[in-house]
């Protein structure tokens, strides 16, 4: 919300106090006047009056870019007021809600107009304890300084603005601090991303490349292989880019994670043609939370296609104790993981070691559960709010 709208909201909620603050003081007071209609009739003038200006400002809400035009149709509806309800209650209660309106639209620049305001509320004041006789002694006190309360009307509206205004401008920089953090770390995750993808096997393939021409040379059949390996290498930087893309625009924060899992599983289903099982509730990670997960549950579904030789997955994901555990289950040839992270480095197993970072970075644990012959389990626990530092290892 903006300064604007938040004035024309102000606006009308005085507006309406006003009305409000009438009815509720005539009423009261409506069997003490003289004139019983002369006081409804000057109410129900209050009414619709306030009903026009709150209906213009609801359709027309530009209507206060021009305050002191504002200000001066509602000071001559004050002086309308004045003269239907012969200086009655509902005068002073009407002149108490201007005194509030030129507070709120113009500040402690309004001072002038309070004290006009209350001037002309002392005279109407005194004027009427001079036409209705002797007045007690302990009660003419109050009604002179009945009209003082439109300089602490306008004074406290004044005061309220600028409350709102300097709540508003926190608020307003707060979001953009907010939006600048969430642009560096989304630019900081892209780069990670590319750099433990793309980069990497870019970074391979110009490696072989470099080589390509002396093998040409001095051992065309390692050449060729070489040269396979090249196009092979390229294809895969390809598809690591077009998955990276994909991921960013398949998961989409605005809808659950779980119809996230389910398309995921079902693509993954129909490309490779094995059956998922997935049991998931209805989990809400933090942002970032998901993300890993879902990058996880990507590379562990690569790793059953490229390499399990499985005939059905199970996926789960439930939350338990404050976190959320994710688990991939295979039922293929599974194999014996080795405790030394650097073996799997060596083996070329950067995927299995990119999962566990991934947990790492949202602040929890990745583990590995497998027997040759009898599938794979990966298990991912991380908590639903990222923590601040990386408490989570690697689990054999």
């Amino acid at each position: 919300m903006n300064r604007f709208v938040a004035y024309v909201a102000l606006c009308r909620a005085l507006l309406l106090g006003r009305l409000a603050l009438t009815v509720a003081a005539v009423g009261v007071g409506i069997q003490l006047v003289d004139d019983t209609w002369r006081a409804v009739g000057t109410l129900a003038v209050i009414v619709a009056v306030t009903t026009i200006q709150v209906t213009v400002l609801s359709r027309w809400p530009a209507a206060i870019r021009w305050p002191m035009r504002f200000l001066t149709i509602d000071a001559a509806l004050m002086i309308a007021i004045l003269v239907l309800s012969g200086g009655g209650i509902a005068f002073f209660c009407y002149a108490a809600g201007f005194a509030a309106l030129t507070g709120a639209l113009l500040g402690t620049r309004a001072l002038p107009l309070w004290i006009i305001d209350a001037g002309l509320g002392l005279a109407v004041a005194t004027q009427l304890l001079r036409t209705t006789g002797p007045v007690d002694s302990v009660a003419a006190p109050f009604v002179l300084a009945f009209p003082m309360i439109n300089l602490v009307c306008g004074y406290g509206a004044a005061v309220v603005t600028a409350t709102v205004a300097r709540y508003l401008d926190a608020s307003v920089a707060a979001v953009a601090n907010a939006q600048h953090s969430a642009a560096a770390s989304e630019r900081a995750r892209l780069a990670r991303e590319l750099h433990d993808s793309v980069a990497k096997t870019l970074r391979g393939v110009s490696f072989a490349a470099v080589a390509l021409p002396t093998l040409l040379r001095r051992q065309p059949d390692l050449a060729e292989e070489l040269a396979n390996t090249v196009s092979t290498g390229a294809d895969t930087a390809i598809r690591e880019a077009r998955e990276l893309l994909s991921g960013l625009r398949r998961d989409l924060l605005r809808r659950p994670l779980l119809d996230y899992l389910r398309q995921t599983c079902q693509e993954w289903t129909e490309r490779t043609g094995v059956p998922i099982r997935l049991d998931a509730g209805a989990v809400e990670p933090a942002p970032a939370t998901r993300y890993e997960l879902t990058r996880i549950l990507n590379e562990a579904l690569e790793n059953v296609a490229r390499h399990a030789h499985a005939t059905l997955v199970w996926v789960s994901l439930h939350e338990w104790e404050g976190q959320v555990v994710m688990v991939i289950r295979d039922d293929g040839a599974g194999f014996t993981p080795p405790r030394d992270l650097t073996t799997l480095s060596a083996a070329g197993s950067f995927g299995i070691i990119g999962m566990i970072e991934r947990a790492q970075a949202a602040g929890g644990r990745l583990r590995l559960d497998s027997r040759t012959g009898l599938g794979t389990a990966v298990i991912a626990t991380l908590p639903l709010s990222p923590a601040l530092t990386s408490s989570g290892g690697w689990s054999p």
